[in-house]
C-alpha cells in the first residue's frame, strides 16, 4: 500500500501554479497579434520623403523597388493656382498615394526625371518623375515614354481612376 501525504503549503503552491498558468493563458489570448512584414511590403508611412539631394531621391525610389540609373532631367515647375482637368486627374493619382499637390498651388517645385532600369515585363523606356519641394518629396509617378503607354503611382497598384 502506498500512502501519500500532502501538507497545506504544498496545496497552496500547486494552487498558485495553476492560477499563474491560467493568468498567463488569459494574457496570451488577449495580447495583440503582430505580423512580420516582408521588405517589399513596406507601408507608405515608413518610407522617408526626405530628398535633399539625388541620392535621397534614388533612395526614395528604391524603397518602392525601383532601380534608377541616370538623371534625365531636372526642371523647376510652378504648380498652377487653378487646376485644369489634367491637373485634377493627376492630383487624384497623387492623393491615392498620400500626396496632395493642391497644397502647393503657386509654389515652384523641382521635378526630377530618372530612367527606371528594372520595370517588369516591359521593354520600352520607363521614367520615374519625382516632385520635390523644400527637400521633401510631394508627389510623382512612374510612366512609360511611349505615347500610348502607362502612368501609375510609385507603387504599380496606384492607378488613375
Amino acid at each position: 500500500m502506498f500512502v501519500w501525504s500532502v501538507k497545506a503549503s504544498t496545496l497552496k503552491f500547486i494552487a498558485v501554479l495553476l492560477v499563474s498558468a491560467a493568468a498567463i493563458g488569459a494574457l496570451a489570448a488577449f495580447m495583440p497579434k503582430y505580423e512580420l512584414k516582408a521588405a517589399a511590403a513596406v507601408s507608405k508611412q515608413e518610407i522617408s520623403r526626405k530628398a535633399s539631394d539625388e541620392d535621397g531621391i534614388k533612395g526614395f525610389l528604391s524603397a518602392y523597388g525601383w532601380e534608377t540609373s541616370e538623371l534625365l532631367d531636372k526642371t523647376d515647375v510652378t504648380i498652377p493656382a487653378e487646376f485644369d482637368s489634367v491637373y485634377e486627374s493627376y492630383n487624384t493619382l497623387q492623393k491615392k498615394q498620400d500626396f496632395d499637390l493642391s497644397k502647393y498651388k503657386r509654389k515652384t517645385v523641382t521635378r526630377y526625371t530618372y530612367k527606371v532600369d528594372n520595370y517588369p515585363d516591359y521593354s520600352g523606356v520607363v521614367l520615374a518623375d519625382v516632385i520635390v519641394y523644400k527637400n521633401k518629396v510631394i508627389g510623382g509617378d512612374i510612366c512609360s515614354a511611349d505615347v500610348n503607354g502607362f502612368l501609375h503611382g510609385f507603387s504599380s497598384d496606384v492607378t488613375l481612376p
